[in-house]
């Protein structure tokens, strides 16, 4: 904890910038929580690649062995793992949102670290573990002989817009669970159901002929990032309207999570 707040006195004097010290704290703080999460772990970086591994072995199975699938494309498990990667940064940065405050409130209170960053060093020790991840994506397109097309062009566009849209739903959710700890909750029922009703094991091309359904996908912006995603493997997949409406809704997101963090930091303070 000392070693975060004894660096704003020994600052490099090329990081004496407001800007330059909130991102050495925050690459402080994601090394930090990276460190801890795989120091007392026997497997380390293997837990970051087991859960959509396993989730996507099963569902493989379900939906091409036991069912006959109607759903997705082929190879189905890259078409699984393209999704299921993304939604695991999704997934594990809304959940550790609902806590960022709650955890760490005494250096919080202490230190005059901007308190953006307890949100922000979240996405970015999740996102390290996204990308960490990828190799497992390669492995499994390389065995199954899926292509790489040019629209792998498009996969850093992917990042940056899912980076923004859970830097704002981390801002959102991060202070109002101080005051409505039910939120926390209320919160793994929303995101069980978010993970049936974004195309994962399904595309969005499966929802054309549910006119209703697709125009209410098209509102979520996960089903415009994982068609973003896929595209790299599956160019079909790629509609620009939905990414279109993702990044919208993404940077919508931030600013109405910008507008809430700075009306409830300082009442979230006094309540931590």
């Amino acid at each position: 904890m000392g070693s975060v707040t004894s660096t704003f006195s020994e600052v490099r004097p090329g990081q004496r910038t407001r800007f330059a010290r909130y991102r050495h704290s925050l690459w402080l703080l994601t090394k930090r929580d990276l460190r801890v999460r795989y120091s007392t772990s026997a497997l380390g970086y293997l837990w970051s690649i087991l859960d959509p591994l396993v989730m996507s072995g099963i569902y493989w199975f379900v939906f091409t062995q036991v069912f006959k699938r109607s759903v997705g494309e082929d190879p189905y498990i890259v078409f699984l793992l393209a999704a299921l990667l993304p939604w695991m940064w999704f997934n594990g940065v809304v959940s550790d949102a609902t806590r960022a405050f709650l955890k760490e409130s005494k250096l919080i209170r202490s230190t005059m670290i901007p308190r953006t960053i307890w949100v922000n060093r979240i996405v970015m020790s999740k996102g390290i573990e996204f990308l960490a991840s990828l190799p497992v994506l390669a492995f499994f397109a390389i065995i199954s002989g899926a292509k790489v097309n040019i629209d792998i062009l498009f996969f850093p566009l992917a990042v940056v817009i899912q980076t923004v849209l859970l830097v704002g739903i981390g801002l959102i959710v991060a202070p109002l669970v101080v005051f409505f700890r039910d939120l926390e909750r209320a919160i793994k029922l929303i995101l069980r159901f978010l993970f049936y009703a974004s195309p994962i094991i399904y595309s969005a091309r499966d929802l054309e002929h549910l006119h209703v359904l697709r125009d209410l996908a098209a509102f979520n912006p996960l089903t415009g990032l994982f068609s973003l995603y896929r595209a790299t493997f599956f160019p079909q997949e790629l509609d620009w309207y939905l990414v279109g409406m993702s990044a919208l809704v993404s940077v919508i997101l931030l600013v109405v999570g910008l507008l809430v963090f700075r009306r409830c930091e300082r009442a979230v303070l006094k309540e931590i």
